[in-house]
C-alpha cells in the first residue's frame, strides 16, 4: 500500500478538523461554533483583549452585516478577516469564494452583487458544503451556489469570474502555487483577487511545521509574507498590494494547546513567536 504523502496527510487533517466543525453545527450541538469549547484550533483572529477570546464573527464583521444571518452561519465563521469589506464588489459581478465554509462571506458578497450577479462557494469538505447549502436555503438568497472541490483544481472554466475572495484558507493548502495559478486561470482579464490570510515574518520552529493540528490551525502552512506575495506574482497576477497587516500576539498563539506543548518540548518561549505571525489582506489583479 502506498504511504500517504505529507500533502495528503495535510488535506486529510484539514478536512477532518473543519468537517468536524460543520458536523457539530449541523447537529445543532450547543458546544459548536467559534465561541464554544469544542472549537478546534482555527484561523480565528486574536481577541482585542490580551489573551482573551471572542467569537470570530463578532470580531470581524459589523453588527449590520451579521444582523440577518442565522447562528448556523456565524457559528461556522473561522476566518481571519472580512474580505468582502474591501473587495468593492459591484452589482452584476461573479464572485468565487475559496474555502467558503458555512457561507458567511458568500452571503455578504451575494447582497453586494445583487440578483444580476452570482456567488460561487467552493469547499473541499462535504460537511461544510452541506451546511452552506442549508444556510443558503434559510437565508433565502438564490444567487449563491456551493460546490465541493479543491482550490488547487478549481472546477470552473477559464476566465469565468470577476472576483476571487478567500478568508484564511490558502495557507491551508500544501500547494499554494497551484492555488494562485488556478486563481489566475479562472479570473477574467481585469479581474481581481482579495484574500485575507495568515503569513509569517521570520521562521517558526520546525516541529510546528510538522504538526498536522497546527497545519489545520493555519500556522504550520503559512508562508513568509515576501514569499507569499512573490508566488502571487509568479502566477501572473499584478498590482499586488498588502492592504492591511495585523500581527498576532504570543498570547493568542498560546491558546493552542498543541503549540504550547510543542514549544515546551523544544524549550522555546511563546515570546519567541511574538510579531512573527500576521493576518494580512492582499489584493491583486489579472492584467487585461
Amino acid at each position: 500500500m502506498t504511504k500517504p504523502t505529507m500533502s495528503g496527510k495535510v488535506k486529510e487533517a484539514v478536512r477532518h478538523s473543519y468537517g468536524g466543525v460543520a458536523s457539530r453545527v449541523l447537529r445543532q450541538d450547543d458546544t459548536a461554533g467559534c465561541c464554544g469549547p469544542a472549537q478546534p484550533a482555527s484561523c480565528c483572529a486574536p481577541a482585542e483583549a490580551p489573551g482573551g477570546t471572542a467569537c470570530t464573527a463578532a470580531r470581524l464583521y459589523s453588527a449590520q452585516e451579521l444582523a440577518d444571518l442565522p447562528d448556523s452561519v456565524t457559528d461556522a465563521a473561522l476566518g481571519c478577516g472580512n474580505p468582502t469589506a474591501l473587495a468593492s464588489l459591484r452589482p452584476g459581478e461573479v464572485v468565487l469564494d475559496l474555502g467558503s465554509g458555512g457561507g458567511i462571506d458568500c452571503f455578504l458578497a451575494a447582497k453586494k452583487v445583487g440578483p444580476e450577479g452570482r456567488v460561487i462557494g467552493l469547499d473541499m469538505t462535504p460537511e461544510m458544503v452541506e451546511l452552506a447549502r442549508r444556510n443558503a436555503r434559510e437565508v433565502g438568497l438564490d444567487n449563491v451556489e456551493f460546490r465541493q472541490g479543491e482550490m488547487e483544481d478549481i472546477p470552473l472554466p477559464d476566465q469565468s469570474v470577476d472576483v476571487v475572495i478567500s478568508n484564511c484558507v490558502i495557507n491551508l493548502s500544501p500547494d499554494k502555487d497551484a492555488v494562485f495559478g488556478e486563481i489566475h486561470r479562472v479570473l477574467r482579464p481585469g479581474g481581481r483577487m482579495l484574500v485575507s490570510d495568515i503569513v509569517l515574518h521570520g521562521g517558526i520552529p520546525a516541529p510546528l511545521r510538522e504538526s498536522l493540528d497546527v497545519w489545520a490551525g493555519c500556522l504550520a502552512g503559512a508562508l513568509d509574507e515576501a514569499d507569499y506575495l512573490a508566488r502571487i506574482r509568479a502566477a501572473g497576477l499584478g498590482r499586488v498590494t498588502v492592504l492591511s497587516r495585523d500581527y498576532l500576539s504570543a498570547e493568542w498563539l498560546g491558546e493552542w494547546e498543541d503549540v504550547r506543548a510543542l514549544l515546551a518540548e523544544m524549550g522555546v518561549s511563546l515570546s519567541d513567536l511574538d510579531r512573527k505571525v500576521a493576518s494580512v489582506k492582499v489584493e491583486a489583479y489579472k492584467e487585461v
